[in-house]
């Protein structure tokens, strides 16, 4: 068994050597899908996290100057309590707010550092008695001109906002991933089949001699496997370094000021990215292998 993958393993990467420029072209094909697929995945993780807070029948969110006075405070959180309208208000002070801040952006010490919780504003989250627009902007548009008020966030506008955005940006990045994931096939299928042909007088001495089609087959797939995963590591190494400096310029845009992604997101999109790399490379180069073996 182990001379078996031994010889495999020396077989792969002599393959590798004969056809170099065609698998760099193969692994970095992979590797520029690869980072728009997961660029998709995370885009969508970050909205997903934006639009947690919308969570529980919350359908508006009114928050307040961060100077408002007490007084100002107190008389919305009135108003709304005894609003026969208004099913649940919860108030959301700087300091809760700033502990959901420092949940979202722990991976971001540079955020932390320059943000304290006078800083960051206080909010009422309302849940209506009935789901009805009509009445849910009636409610809210009471408290936009109220002293004390910043401005009221109205949980259908946001979260509709967000989706229309992320999925146009998300089906233009899967479009251009798709083709090129395509293309990343098709070298890689090039490239095996290009291996084959080399050797065909090896191959067909090697049938001669008793061996199997998967013994032939086993160091082209592992060739296939390899440019996946090659393409696989380099995307996620791309994706890994730029998230950071990308929530940053994402933040900018005002719809998407409490974009964040979690390390865990992060590492589960890697996985997702390993799993497709090491299924586009080794099933590509088995279908190649499977169609030129008999030559």
């Amino acid at each position: 068994m182990s001379t078996k993958f031994g010889y495999s393993v020396r077989e792969t990467a002599q393959n590798v050597r004969r056809n170099l420029s065609l698998t760099l072209a193969s692994v970095l094909t992979v590797a520029v899908s690869l980072s728009l697929v997961g660029g998709a995945v995370l885009l969508r993780y970050g909205v997903n996290n934006v639009t947690d807070r919308w969570q529980n029948g919350v359908e508006f969110e009114v928050f307040l100057n961060s100077d408002a006075s007490p007084e100002q405070s107190q008389r919305i959180g009135n108003e709304l309590q005894t609003s026969k309208d208004v099913k649940r208000v919860v108030y959301i002070s700087q300091e809760e707010q700033y502990k959901q801040f420092k949940l979202y952006f722990a991976d971001q010490p540079e955020y932390l550092e320059n943000v304290t919780p006078d800083k960051l504003p206080p909010s009422y989250r309302v849940v209506p008695r009935e789901a009805d627009p009509d009445i849910i902007k009636t409610i809210g548009a009471r408290f936009t001109r109220e002293p004390g008020v910043r401005e009221v966030v109205f949980a259908e506008e946001a979260v509709r906002d967000l989706l229309k955005v992320s999925r146009v940006i998300q089906a233009v990045i899967l479009g251009l991933a798709l083709v090129l994931l395509m293309s990343a096939s098709l070298l890689i299928f090039n490239t095996i089949r290009m291996a084959i042909f080399a050797r065909r007088r090896e191959i067909e001495v090697m049938k001669l001699v008793g061996a199997t089609n998967w013994f032939i087959r086993v160091p082209f797939m592992l060739e296939g496997l390899f440019q996946g995963l090659a393409g696989t590591l380099s995307a996620f190494a791309v994706l890994y370094v730029a998230q950071e400096p990308a929530q940053r310029f994402i933040r900018d845009a005002r719809l998407f000021e409490q974009f964040a992604i979690f390390d865990s997101q992060v590492l589960t999109t890697g996985l997702f990215m390993v799993v497709i790399g090491s299924l586009l490379g080794a099933v590509g180069a088995g279908v190649a292998a499977s169609r030129f073996l008999d030559i």
